[in-house]
């Protein structure tokens, strides 16, 4: 019987699968093999690989472990770096890597073998990984750039602008080149050509950070672009989060906060180090230095997030990053400081353009403007093709609605001018991309062109950060079907080398409060677990020493409030990226700073057991009058104490399970004490026993008791009923909780026994829902539930703040596929789904660590079928709606006769049994 292992390098926290390539079975094993991407800077690279056989309930029982530098060596088991050994273990994923220390730039091979309880697989393909520059010495490169204004327009101020900065420089490579490697950071953004081909894929690149707590290189292989002799390398540096936006003060919408613009690192600068070896291993060194040239009198004559990119081809420079060209007189480049921040290895991939999107229809306003609906709210640009006339610019203006006569709606752009601007250098077809600026849009508005554009020449480029999609999702329901497609375009919309909250107006920031939740809907539809491990990273960074967390980061707005539900989502990152993934060395790594928050907050923000400190409490609850954004009804708000010692409570219990996983077993008392004081104090406060109501009986408030584990037991089904009645019948049954409630409203239902709720609050079209968004034309999720109505303040049409727990609902509880927190990472798979009456049938697959999870149920007439599969070297507890155990078949046989499903019960109306891996089909019932 075959047996497949798939075998794979994991740099940080989670698989990043990069190029692969397959061959055909040998002795009953095939191999696929994906490499890891260049420029591992981890002292222990995690390691992973995938089984997949035939066989039913297959386990891995061992393995050994090979890494050589040579892979000729590694072929012969000679000169090894590393020989683990026959290790006695079914541990296949985020395995370290335990031999001597790695060396800068060496590239490094590694095979594996398995041992499983059904044999050994042979040795698999090699893989690879190669090291970064591991110590400041390895650097011979100079920060360069040139700190000030260069053009006439230049500015920095209330609409900050400034020019593309092009840096080049011609260098004999040598004779014989057997490999050339670049390592390289612009900032804040750049594109870096040789001999005038562009190095990679990426866009919008480096990842965004604090530069001043971390600054990333990338490092490419472009062997492939050198010549033997004379080449050129140019880099054009754009502004990114590097060069502020805004430098004016600005007042947060809805609150007393005032911020000092966006944060400004200074003028753009490169660090590029470009080595050549030849095949005699000699190296040569191509450093950014003085003796490199800069101009901005290029055609790139402003770029700004916000605002665009302004494109003059009158200004163009053919051959500037090519032999020969005459740059007598462009400047020589100056050494510059380099930035606060620590040099690192990127660990996360770049943003790329990862989809694309045909317009549907054009339509003229008048002879020399149109309106284009590309038919999806997206990110990213518009690549044109357009008829122009020598020196009249060609304006495209993004947006993402219209007003009732046709023209673009941008009240909600707040200052952003989502403008980009193409100036041609004579008449006749131009094709044009920016380089330096994205927008969140549907309809863009195209004036100045000659002639009406084409549609077919118009396309949309979807950028966000390179990852793969995990999820496949559907039911038999078209609004869940649709909810969730707007919920995927607004996720990886707002993918900016961190989560945002928005990516049209001028803010699109890493606020922490939207994704505590969300986070995990997430991973099931996207890899996201390198992004997401680079966000902890930013938290952490711009923690300050008092131990306080901010609201958002990384800090371009530098703003911290006394609060407790924004910095949570700090935990709870950690806590999706362990219980998802499986990432122990997540918690290890940030145990010590989320201990210092906790430290802070008992010291500023708690009083007696209780949170008494709170900025936002419920956010954005649907408001008594369609045109407020907050309502102002008492009785509809949440008390901010409530919310904020109902999150403090649940992350005490989170530290004391994050302490054991740390080695920390001492701190774990401590922290059980002071919750049971909380919660013995939150309690007295709040509960009234009597009516089984919390505070003033908010949905939210009864919700965030019970699920967070603060009613007592004799209470929590009136506590729950009551929160149930007030759905029921004070909202007919729509949602009435804020951002922090439902980020616990929808899981929160099913558990305590009433997904048919639950099924109804998805599924609804009326205000306010998720489907009504979807009858107003929504693409995506919008901000505010009212979000066609409410001041445009704050009605961003491409927000996931409201999504709450939904998406992880539709995985967890509708398709039954969740992570066993016992057992994380998928290594132990809880296969529940609710089977709720409403609903027909749902086809779901999830490609896990190990493998594929797949879900895929279907009513057939009084019973139900369902498929499952389930990845080798995982188990699942599996749960289907009947009395006894005679009423369930697998695979056309009663359940009790099949050796693969074991500890077969009933119970409560279900029957509950554990399975090994392998597909299954169960009948339950007719």
């Amino acid at each position: 019987m075959m047996k497949k292992t798939t075998l794979f390098s994991l740099l940080v926290p989670a698989a990043l699968l990069v190029g692969c390539h397959e061959r055909s079975a040998v002795n009953g094993l095939t191999v696929e093999m994906l490499d890891c991407p260049l420029g591992v800077a981890a002292e222990h690279p995690r390691l992973s690989w995938r089984i997949e056989s035939a066989l039913p309930a297959t386990v891995q029982t061992g393995y050994r472990i090979l890494v050589s530098t040579d892979p000729g060596d590694l072929e012969t088991g000679e000169n090894l770096i590393w020989d683990s050994g026959d290790v006695p273990s079914d541990r296949s994923v985020l395995v370290p890597y335990e031999g001597p220390e790695l060396e800068s730039r060496r590239d490094y091979y590694w095979k594996v073998r398995v041992a499983t309880n059904h044999g050994d697989t042979l040795w698999s393909e090699p893989s690879r990984w190669s090291m970064a520059l591991l110590d400041d010495s390895d650097w011979q490169a100079r920060w360069i750039g040139y700190d000030s204004c260069l053009n006439r327009t230049d500015t920095l101020g209330v609409f900050s602008r400034l020019a593309a900065r092009y840096l080049r420089k011609e260098f004999d490579a040598g004779r014989d080149i057997a490999q050339a490697r670049l390592y390289i950071s612009g900032l804040g953004l750049y594109e870096c050509y040789l001999n005038g081909c562009r190095v990679g894929e990426d866009v919008l690149a480096p990842t965004a950070t604090d530069y001043t707590k971390t600054v990333c290189y990338n490092v490419y292989d472009v062997t492939d672009l050198l010549d033997e002799g004379v080449n050129t390398i140019g880099v054009i540096l754009g502004n990114g989060r590097f060069f502020s936006m805004r430098t004016v003060t600005y007042t947060i919408p809805f609150t007393q906060v005032t911020i000092p613009g966006v944060r400004n690192y200074g003028y753009p600068k490169l660090l590029a180090q470009l080595e050549i070896t030849d095949s005699e291993g000699n190296r040569t060194v191509v450093a950014s230095d003085e003796s490199w040239k800069l101009t901005t009198d290029g055609p790139i004559v402003a770029n700004n997030e916000y605002d665009g990119e302004t494109y003059d081809a009158r200004l163009e420079m053919p051959g500037w990053s090519r032999n020969g060209y005459d740059d007598s007189s462009w400047r020589d480049a100056r050494s510059v400081a380099a930035p606060e921040g620590r040099l690192t290895a990127q660990a996360n991939p770049n943003i790329r353009v990862m989809d694309t999107v045909e317009p549907v229809s054009i339509a003229a306003l008048n002879d020399s403007t149109w309106i284009v609906d590309m038919g999806q709210n997206m990110v990213g640009w518009l690549a044109v093709e357009l008829e122009g006339r020598k020196d009249r610019p060609v304006r495209l203006r993004f947006a993402e609605t219209l007003q009732d006569d046709g023209n673009l709606y941008v009240d909600n752009l707040r200052g952003a001018k989502a403008t980009d601007l193409y100036t041609p250098a004579e008449d006749g077809t131009f094709s044009w991309t920016p380089r330096f600026t994205y927008h969140g849009f549907r309809y863009v508005e195209i004036a100045g062109a000659a002639a009406k554009p084409d549609l077919e020449k118009l396309k949309g480029e979807v950028v966000y950060d390179a990852m793969p999609t995990t999820g496949r999702f559907e039911t038999s329901d078209s609004t869940i079907n649709q909810v969730y497609r707007n919920a995927y375009w607004g996720l990886r919309g707002n993918y900016r080398s961190m989560p945002t909250d928005c990516p049209q107006r001028d803010e699109r920031m890493g606020w922490l409060g939207d994704r505590a939740m969300e986070c995990i809907g997430e991973s099931f539809m996207f890899r996201q677990a390198l992004l997401y491990e680079k966000w902890a990273r930013d938290i952490r960074d711009s923690q300050l020493p008092d131990g306080m967390i901010p609201d958002l980061s990384p800090t371009y707005w530098p703003f911290y409030s006394e609060n407790v539900t924004y910095p949570a989502a700090y935990l709870c990152v950690v806590d999706m990226l362990y219980n998802q993934y499986g990432d122990e060395e997540a918690v290890r790594e940030h145990y010590p700073a989320m201990k210092k928050w906790i430290d802070y907050a008992n010291e500023r923000l708690v009083e007696n057991d209780i949170v008494v400190k709170d900025v936002y409490g419920d956010w954005c609850m649907p408001p008594e009058s369609p045109e407020m954004i907050h309502s102002q009804d008492p009785a509809r708000v949440t008390d901010g104490r409530l919310v904020g010692t109902s999150f403090f409570y649940r992350l005490l219990n989170m530290m004391a399970r994050f302490a054991a996983v740390a080695g920390h077993e001492e701190d774990i008392p401590a922290y059980l004490e002071q919750a049971a004081r909380v919660k013995d104090a939150y309690n007295r406060m709040f509960l009234n026993p009597e009516t089984g109501q919390y505070a003033n009986n908010t949905v939210s408030a009864g919700l965030l008791s019970l699920v967070q584990g603060l009613v007592p037991d004799t209470l929590k089904q009136k506590v729950f009923d009551e929160l149930v009645r007030r759905t029921e019948v004070d909202f007919d049954s729509h949602v009435s909780t804020g951002m922090i409630g439902m980020q616990f409203m929808m899981r929160g239902l099913s558990r305590y026994g009433r997904p048919d709720l639950a099924l109804t609050l998805a599924t609804n079209r009326t205000y306010p829902s998720w489907g009504y968004m979807i009858d107003r034309g929504a693409t995506t999720i919008w901000e505010l539930w009212n979000g066609d109505t409410a001041d445009p303040a704050m009605n961003s049409g491409n927000h996931l703040m409201q999504l709450g727990d939904l998406i992880a609902w539709d995985w967890e509880n509708l398709a039954g596929i969740q992570a066993d927190p016992a057992a994380p990472g998928f290594k132990h798979i809880l296969m529940k789904p609710d089977f709720p009456q409403g609903l027909e049938w749902v086809d779901a697959s999830y490609e896990s660590m190990y493998g594929m999870i797949g879900s895929h149920w279907k009513r057939t007439g009084g019973g139900l079928s369902w498929s499952v599969e389930i990845p080798a070297n995982t188990t699942a507890t599996l749960r289907v709606p009947a009395s006894d155990v005679s009423q369930v078949e697998a695979d056309g046989k009663p359940l009790a006769e099949n050796p693969a499903l074991t500890d077969v019960r009933a119970s409560d109306g279900f029957v509950t049994f554990e399975a090994g891996s392998g597909s299954y089909r169960f009948l339950v019932g007719k």
